[in-house]
């Protein structure tokens, strides 16, 4: 799917349609400190079989892809829900 590098949306910071840069969301590195990533570790621990079941066959074939949104006046930061989408490229649009 191509998606066009800027977009022009609502800024909740503007209250206005302006126009915003376009990027693909990336998850940050996960904390090894965080509560629920103890949790997790502690419960794998130990003797015995897998926190959770394998997963025999593949229930979907691609990934949500969430698209962050910078507005170009403000710098205020959105993120547009997430799309299945195999391929995805950024393109620039001329008119």
């Amino acid at each position: 799917m191509r998606i066009p590098k800027v977009i022009v949306t609502f800024c909740p910071r503007c209250k206005t349609h302006t126009p915003h840069t376009v990027t693909i969301y990336k998850h940050g590195k996960r904390r090894s400190l965080a509560e629920g990533e103890r949790r997790y570790a502690a419960k794998k621990k130990g003797y015995g079989s897998k926190r959770k079941s394998e997963q025999k066959r593949f229930a979907k074939v691609t990934k949500k892809v969430v698209l962050k949104l910078k507005c170009r006046q403000c710098g205020y930061i959105l993120h547009r829900r997430g799309i299945r989408m195999k391929k995805y490229e950024l393109v620039e649009v001329t008119r």
